[in-house]
């Protein structure tokens, strides 16, 4: 999914050649012709990943574009653009807001960079908020990811579910996210900024599930050398989510139905019980009617836990949700990972739509996790996920363009191979210098397949010049084609 760059300014022709060099690199490009517009734009629903803004436009100026936006809780890095370097210029535009700022007219290197490291940060910032609020037990249903009508039945039942105290039982295969739904339960309701504490029923030893659960008394056991609260104490004010639910032995259901009808629990080796306020949520991937038929698991305790159930759907019932779910690990591994990965390219967000996901959104994190770990293009390829596509990673010329180039083929020791640029004419004289200059930044345009920076690098010239060079041959057509 390619990042969206919102161009502001009044001058048509700054905003063609920033809009050039941007569509160039894979951006996705807004334009606004002044700062009425823009505010207009962001008005009616435009959530663009970086702004480009001029401070300096008729009516509203770029500054007060920037003070408005701030003001309305936009957080998106804002770039200004300005004729002029002064001092005062560029400390009220930081004060206002502004990531980053440049004097016209820029290098595309500069443009480049300065909107790659704007979205490094905003990658940081939206990390460290989500953190914040995973921590803080403030994570709510706008949190979880996806827009599919699978998800928004979630958001919608668990919204309700949220402004009561009902218990709730999470439904769904393994790696669907049950977790992070009971954390939207927990952080959407008036528990929110309570404990929140976890629990997965099928990882506790048998011997250890009630000591966990409920707490014991010093020496209410062998081994038992310091008093031990258990997690329902711990999750005292808050909510307790116990994942995994039919995995619990049969004697503990017995204490867990106590527990949610009495709302006090019995430590072992305490002589009395104690009170407890605690919200239950549980999941379970198990089927628990298969279970109470088989006498694996209470009836009672299954309608008490199953009071208000959510279904959680599998990655497959969601395929809509997966490019929005690939950017969110995109941008959660480029921070861990410290990588500057832009997004995934078409081609491999249809090969990740394409993929039926048996172990579902936990198996497409860990294929997104390896990819970033590995990639060393600015996007995502589909080589980059070789347990899915089966291909593996081009030997030879890099795949600068997010375009696989094919292998060169092997030239038969008898046959002379033609020069990609001619030195001489039909009549066997030096062509010009201009001509064969012209040949050689188109062949070197299409091996690189438009990748500037490569072409330029591979060329010994600089971006700027190489821009100049394209356009006084006039091959501004090529850049296209290649793009």
């Amino acid at each position: 999914m390619a990042k969206t760059v919102f161009i502001v300014d009044d001058d048509p022709t700054q905003r063609r050649l920033i809009q050039a060099v941007l569509e160039r690199e894979g951006f996705a490009v807004v334009l606004a012709d002044g700062g009425v517009a823009a505010l207009d734009r962001i008005a009616s629903g435009l959530k663009p990943d970086v702004v480009i803004l001029d401070l300096i436009m008729p009516g509203t100026s770029g500054l007060d574009v920037l003070k408005s936006l701030r003001g309305q809780g936009f957080s998106a890095p804002v770039i200004v653009l300005t004729a002029t370097g002064g001092v005062d210029t560029v400390v009220q535009a930081m004060q206002a807001g502004a990531q980053d700022f440049f004097i016209k007219p820029a290098s595309p290197d500069r443009i480049i960079v300065s909107i790659r490291n704007a979205l490094q940060m905003g990658q940081l910032t939206a990390e460290v908020d989500r953190l914040k609020k995973h921590k803080g037990g403030q994570t709510t249903f706008a949190d979880l990811v996806g827009a599919s009508d699978a998800m928004n039945r979630v958001k919608a039942l668990g919204e309700r579910a949220a402004r009561s105290s009902i218990p709730v039982l999470i439904l769904g295969e393994s790696g669907v996210g049950k977790e992070l739904i009971a954390r939207a339960v927990h952080g959407a309701s008036d528990r929110a900024g309570k404990p929140f504490v976890a629990v997965n029923c099928g990882a506790i030893p048998e011997n250890l599930v009630e000591s966990i659960l409920f707490g014991h008394e010093k020496g209410a056991f062998t081994g038992a050398h310091d008093k031990h609260s258990g997690k329902f104490l711990e999750a005292s004010g808050g909510t307790l989510f116990l994942d995994e639910v039919g995995e619990l032995p049969l004697d503990i259901q017995v204490k867990l139905l106590r527990a949610l009808q009495e709302g006090e629990i019995d430590p072992v080796g305490s002589k009395r019980p104690v009170k407890v306020d605690v919200r239950i949520v549980s999941a379970t991937n198990r089927n628990l009617t298969e279970q109470v038929q088989g006498g694996r698991f209470r009836e009672d305790l299954y309608y008490r836990l199953n009071v208000f159930p959510i279904e959680a759907p599998s990655l497959r019932e969601r395929r809509g949700d997966i490019p929005a779910l690939v950017e969110a690990f995109i941008r959660r591994f480029n921070v861990e990972e410290g990588k500057r990965v832009i997004a995934a390219t078409p081609q491999a967000l249809a090969l990740l739509e394409a993929f039926d996901w048996p172990g579902n959104v936990r198996q497409l994190e860990n294929a997104v996790y390896r990819a970033i770990v590995l990639a060393d293009a600015s996007m995502l390829l589909p080589h980059d996920f070789p347990a899915i596509s089966g291909l593996s990673a081009p030997m030879g010329v890099p795949d600068y363009a997010g375009v696989p180039q094919p292998a060169a083929e092997p030239v038969a020791e008898s046959e002379e191979p033609d020069a990609p640029v001619r030195i001489m004419d039909a009549q066997g004289h030096l062509r010009t210098l201009e001509e064969i200059e012209r040949d050689l930044i188109q062949l070197a345009i299409e091996i690189y397949a438009g990748h500037m920076t490569e072409v330029a690098r591979r060329l010994g010239i600089g971006r700027s010049t190489l821009y100049r060079k394209v356009r006084e041959q006039g091959l501004e057509s090529m850049l296209g084609e290649a793009s």
